[in-house]
């Protein structure tokens, strides 16, 4: 079933000309397209389903610098900021709210890996704190257990998914920019081969800069353009309780069970990193490059089933502009949830905070996530087609980091100063394969 999501209005007419065309309507998109709007652009942007309604309403809702790789972590810390700064600028909630994130563990070497990672943030400024064995306990009382030690992360928080795309969508159309609404973006047009144009299924926008943020269709749509973008995506499912627990952390993550309080008081519950690999042409293609990180998560990952096929976000296939295309046949990616991870989550749940036996399952759903070989997205502009920037491939963490990501973009498309060094995000590190030799195209 999809996920909650709140609605936003569609601009009806598309324009002729925009300075930039945004394609994806997810949380990178949104945030893309708001800071291209902001600085006075004319800002289209384009989603062939609903505003968020993917992967961007169907993650945990977590903000976090705790554990970033430490390519993204600048990006992180920015994040945080722009999620604080775009409540007082647009007059549009999010949900956000830095409430700090719980990490608990009984075992030695799990702890070991946070303590390197705190010594490695505290390099670059950012503050985690590691607990001991009390104090992790105390914190993380509700599960009545006693733990070995643990994390808290104070300057992390969590936003709402339900409305954090909608809202930023809505201060697009404040700040005078358009959003299409079931309106597939088709293919792009170029002059002289750089871009001059994104057809849409409702006609052709004239523009010279085009950013693809989307999501797990984006190696697909790349290949449209000749270009070769490595990509796989996972299947997750996680659940939905109503409201009725008290006494829970606001954010808290144990090898069993992760559990995050929704804005209407229920509780999101999931299993960190737990996902089936549904096989599509798309993911036996560019199997070398993604071999290491299947082997690295042998244990959380399962073989899928026909989703990835029946869905067509991994195709190999190529499509005209003048007719209909994958995505028009399929608007949102709504997955089968994986029935025997919903009772695991929700068994593992039961048994560590007991105070969730007092809710009831709300809803459960499952989504795409759109993964890169080194688990770091791809953002940059593709030096075989100028003015084509590519934002994907953001491998579970696109949510937290979308106001960064988006910031970034609106610098590229500008020339303003970047947010953050843009290169560790080029899309040009995929040329060479996992082993290190050039692709094959």
């Amino acid at each position: 079933m999809p996920a909650p999501l709140r609605l936003v209005e569609t601009t009806l007419e598309i324009p002729a000309a925009a300075d930039a065309v945004v394609i994806g309507g997810g949380i990178v998109g949104v945030f893309s397209a708001y800071y291209l709007a902001r600085r006075g652009l004319k800002v289209a942007l384009v989603e062939k389903g609903r505003i968020g309604a993917e992967q961007s309403s169907r993650n945990w809702g977590w903000c976090r610098q705790q554990n970033r790789d430490a390519r993204e972590l600048p990006m992180a810390t920015k994040s945080l900021d722009l999620w604080e700064r775009f409540a007082v600028e647009s007059g549009e909630d999010t949900g956000f709210r830095r409430c700090g994130l719980l990490y608990l563990s009984n075992s030695e070497e799990e702890l070991a890996g946070w303590a390197r990672w705190r010594d490695f943030a505290r390099t670059v400024g950012v503050a985690t704190n590691m607990l001991d064995s009390a104090e992790a306990t105390e914190r993380g009382r509700a599960t009545g257990t006693r733990w070995k030690g643990g994390v808290f992360s104070p300057s992390d928080g969590t936003a709402d998914p339900a409305n954090a795309a909608p809202a930023v969508a809505r201060a697009i159309l404040k700040l005078g920019g358009t959003i299409h609404q079931f309106c597939a973006a088709r293919g792009i047009e170029t002059e002289g081969g750089r871009v001059s144009g994104v057809v849409t299924e409702h006609g052709t926008i004239r523009t010279k800069t085009a950013i693809l943020a989307g999501g797990a269709w984006a190696s697909s749509f790349c290949r449209q353009l000749g270009i070769r973008f490595p990509q796989a995506s996972i299947r997750s499912s996680i659940l939905s309780v109503s409201p009725g627990a008290i006494g829970l952390p606001d954010a808290l993550h144990t090898t069993a069970v992760s559990v995050t309080r929704r804005g209407d008081g229920g509780h999101t519950l999931a299993i960190s990193g737990r996902g089936r690999l549904d096989p599509t042409p798309q993911q036996f293609r560019f199997a070398p490059q993604f071999l290491p990180m299947f082997v690295r998560r042998w244990r959380s990952l399962a073989p899928g089933g026909l989703e990835g096929f029946r869905s067509g976000h991994e195709s190999l296939a190529r499509w005209r502009l003048d007719e209909a295309t994958p995505m028009e046949r399929m608007r949102i990616l709504d997955p089968a949830v994986d029935k025997g991870t919903i009772r695991l989550i929700h068994s593992r749940a039961l048994e560590l905070l007991p105070a969730l036996s007092r809710t009831s399952i709300a809803a459960a759903w499952a989504g795409y996530v759109d993964s890169t070989p080194d688990g770091v997205p791809g953002i940059g502009e593709v030096a075989t087609v100028p003015g084509f920037i590519l934002a994907a491939g953001f491998s579970g963490h696109g949510f937290g980091i979308g106001p960064g990501a988006g910031h970034l973009i609106a610098d590229l498309v500008t020339g303003d100063e970047p947010i953050v060094d843009p290169r560790p995000y080029h899309p040009d590190r995929f040329l060479t394969s996992a082993w290190g030799k050039v692709a094959d195209f």
